[in-house]
């Protein structure tokens, strides 16, 4: 079933899940050769294709061509290579915001055959150290300015050996970069299978163990041939600009696979604040736009200060469903239009969404060319139109999770269940109704209740608690702690603020509950298990 292997380092092959706990895949229209390196289709081979002089990337103040950006990332992998002994299937860490160097460090990485894994900044030792622990990770680079958190887990980690850092700015002044500076703009790179893992996405907000989606070579390629260039209709005129951080697949298809597919332009914010994003948009012009709800909320707010949008062509939401008024605004006040999808992490990208010629307020649209979707029981029966179950899905890409029992639950007879609840219309629209579980969804983010919790109980103050979602008008859902304290501590806002600062030391600050309540006591069930369903309702 797969296709030859590039790698001598047989981790990633040798964790994938058994066969029969695959979805199917649905590849006709999806051929490529045997042996693909995702890393030189979007680099040299965009050279030879003769977008050499084009823009590539944007960031820190600096213009890259397509040429600029295959030599960088030669050079890097000829380091890699020689100096720190990289080897094709060894896995490799990248930390960093959003920035050129981020991106030229995983396309190094992949030209030299490397498994990458891309983590947010925000993440503290202790996350990090899950995922190294998780794909048995032996080098990471790190932008230089954020290396506090890396070093700190390296140092008691079983398998992180070293944390190379690189420069994050234009300046090109640390170790990595010194390095990479004498090498040769030529490098032959790994003949990697197109069925050799060249990336592994970790799946935010989960609790626990991180589950790891497992993505191959041409998968890479496959979120740029099927939606980008059928929904997006992306041209080498175009240039991205967009919130969602390279960690996450939604970020690294949008605004880095995507235009470098179809020698386009890619702009990066180390922080795309809407601010940030109207003056990029504003001085490069910028066409295709990946943020949340919340930030074209922000970003039409601004175009009634003066802020002059006209160069979009579409704007793409996702991370949170798009509300049928941010889509009637958006549509009436630019014009132009504003494109709600669905993606998940084990999917790698969006596989359901609008299109220019059928969009919808309060629809996330049809299947993408490629994937089928329906809605579906609890045994995997098809449910009739109009009634709501969960959504399965089956398409070129899918969930494998790298050595986790979880896998049996995500795919069930062929489908991928993304853990969504939605319904199908008599025309055959998908419309999002809920999140099957308890994951919270704040502008954007994948937030775990559970983790939240675990972060409040670690405090003294702290007896018990529960955290929940409650409805926000600006960010879709925030997080709410209802919180039992211990005795003779003050229900007061030195102690809302103490707890939320608290969590934003422990776990990513993006976490924090932005809504502390105090209680006597919690619901329970006789047996004594919280019922957070209680406190949803009383919102």
């Amino acid at each position: 079933m797969l296709g030859p292997t590039g790698h001598t380092d047989t981790f990633a092959r040798d964790n994938l899940p058994p066969v029969d706990q695959w979805p199917e895949f649905l590849l006709d229209g999806f051929e490529y050769p045997d042996y693909l390196n995702a890393g030189v289709e979007l680099t040299d081979r965009m050279v030879e294709r003769g977008f050499g002089d084009r823009v590539a990337l944007i960031g820190n103040g600096r213009r890259r061509t397509y040429k600029e950006l295959a030599d960088w990332t030669s050079r890097l992998a000829h380091a890699l290579v020689e100096d720190y002994g990289v080897k094709p299937g060894n896995r490799i860490l990248i930390r960093s915001a959003n920035n050129p160097a981020m991106v030229a460090c995983w396309l190094a990485a992949t030209k030299a055959g490397a498994v990458v894994v891309n983590t947010m900044p925000m993440l503290r030792a202790g996350e990090l150290a899950k995922i190294v622990d998780k794909a048995e990770i032996g080098l990471a680079l790190c932008d230089t300015r954020i290396k506090d958190e890396l070093v700190a887990c390296a140092k008691d980690s079983k398998f992180l050996k070293k944390v190379v850092g690189f420069d994050g700015t234009a300046n090109f002044d640390a170790e990595l970069d010194r390095i990479a500076l004498d090498k040769p703009v030529r490098f032959d790179a790994v003949k990697t299978g197109r069925d050799d893992v060249a990336l592994l996405g970790f799946t935010s907000g989960t609790t626990g163990t991180p589950k790891a989606t497992m993505h191959f070579h041409r998968d890479l390629l496959i979120i740029a041939d099927a939606y980008a260039k059928e929904v997006l209709q992306v041209t080498p005129e175009d240039v991205f600009v967009g919130s969602p951080p390279l960690a996450f697949t939604f970020g690294l298809g949008g605004l880095a696979i995507f235009p470098l597919r179809f020698g386009a332009t890619a702009t990066l914010l180390e922080s795309a604040t809407p601010p940030n994003m109207i003056e990029i948009i504003e001085k490069y012009r910028a066409t295709v736009s990946f943020t949340a709800p919340t930030a074209y909320r922000a970003m039409m707010a601004a175009m009634d200060e003066g802020a002059d949008l006209s160069s979009l062509r579409v704007a793409v939401s996702a991370g949170e469903t798009l509300p049928g008024p941010v889509f009637e605004a958006w549509t009436q006040k630019t014009g132009k239009p504003i494109l709600d999808g669905i993606g998940a992490t084990e999917m790698l990208h969006i596989f359901i969404s609008n299109r220019f010629d059928d969009r919808h307020p309060a629809t996330t649209g049809r299947p993408v060319t490629g994937y089928e979707a329906r809605i579906v029981d609890e045994d995997m029966n098809e449910l009739p139109r109009g009634e709501t179950g969960r959504l399965a899905v089956r398409g070129p890409t899918g969930c494998r999770y790298l050595a986790d029992e979880r896998q049996k639950e995500y795919v069930r007879d062929g489908w991928n269940l993304t853990g969504d609840s939605f319904y199908q219309d008599e025309d055959g629209h998908f419309h999002f109704a809920a999140r099957s579980d308890d994951m919270i969804v704040s502008a954007g983010y994948n937030i775990a209740g559970p983790e939240v919790e675990a972060a409040l109980l670690a405090h003294a103050d702290v007896m018990e608690c529960a955290v929940i979602g409650a409805a926000s008008e600006e960010r879709g859902q925030i997080v709410e702690a209802h919180v039992v304290l211990a005795e003779g501590v003050a229900r007061d806002e030195l102690t809302v603020k103490r707890l939320q600062d608290h969590v934003k030391a422990t776990i990513a600050p993006y976490k924090y509950p932005r809504s502390i309540k105090f209680l006597d006591a919690l619901p329970k069930t006789e047996t004594g298990k919280i019922q957070r369903f209680r406190l949803r309702e009383k919102n």
